[in-house]
């Protein structure tokens, strides 16, 4: 009962730990890949991380799109001045 309880303890002194920058995007796929991992067969584990990965790769590409379109939108208003 002990071991388990510390086990618990660390888990979420490690989750405590991480920065949110870096779950964006990992908990919206983490929930779908841990309930598709469920439904597909008991591996809600394995879901869950498959979904977070692709949920922060999908992110990150969003984020490169967006600065993308930002870095097009100010030469036409340095040309302006």
């Amino acid at each position: 009962m002990k071991s388990i309880l510390l086990a618990s303890v660390i888990a979420i002194s490690a989750i405590a730990a991480t920065s949110p920058a870096d779950a964006k995007g990992c908990i919206k796929g983490a929930v779908v890949g841990g309930v598709a991992g469920h439904y597909a067969g008991h591996h809600g584990v394995l879901g869950a991380a498959a979904g977070c990965l692709y949920g922060r790769h999908h992110a990150k590409e969003q984020a490169k799109e967006q600065q993308r379109q930002q870095q097009q939108a100010q030469p036409s208003q340095q040309e302006k001045l």
